[in-house]
């Protein structure tokens, strides 16, 4: 069996709070980004996008994320507040995949977020091969418009996560349950 496919078959999330530094470097994160950039996409119409938050970045994002939720959620406590705002700080590096479907009239929307998620998996599993730690999250902030806008996406722009990137921890990783093939496989 090849080293790429025991890979696959054993490729996990590692928690963001169980991440540590250093970040990937700038020559590891183009190529994790090129990685990403490698997936099927018809029409060649690049419908998906990427926002770095390293360093102060992931302060000043996190500032944006808190005041979004603070305005929806006027009676939340300090500490709630103070965990949105940290929410892009636990991992070293985080980046932002943005959806960004083209008017196309062979190549639907739907495919072109296909493509985005794609480009999603292949930014974690670059990471991971790199031997990094990496987490492709959501949360209500990657759902929430006034969040889209404050980190700079067009009206016609989703985000389709955020992937929390850092050192992985000393200890092993322990594997969530998978699900059965004779529970998710038909034959027709």
């Amino acid at each position: 069996m090849s080293d790429v496919v025991e890979f696959l078959k054993t490729r996990r999330s590692i928690k963001p709070r169980e991440m540590t530094e250093p970040a990937p470097s700038p020559a590891e994160l183009d190529t994790i980004l090129t990685i990403a950039a490698r997936v099927p996409d018809h029409g060649k119409l690049a419908p998906w996008r990427f926002i770095v938050f390293e360093g102060d970045a992931r302060v000043r994002a996190g500032a944006l994320i808190a005041k979004a939720f603070a305005d929806k959620h006027p009676a939340a406590s300090p500490d709630d507040v103070a965990a949105q705002q940290n929410y892009l700080t636990e991992a070293p590096l985080v980046i932002a995949l943005v959806s960004s479907p083209k008017q196309h009239p062979k190549v639907p929307e739907w495919e072109q977020q296909l493509s985005a998620g794609a480009s999603a998996l292949n930014l974690v599993s670059a990471a991971t091969a790199l031997g990094y730690g990496a987490n492709w999250l959501t949360g209500w902030a990657a759902y929430d418009r006034e969040v889209m806008t404050a980190l700079g996406l067009a009206p016609e722009e989703k985000l389709a996560g955020f992937i929390h990137i850092g050192s992985r921890p000393s200890r092993a990783v322990d594997d969530r349950p998978r699900p059965a093939l004779s529970e998710i496989v038909t034959r027709f």
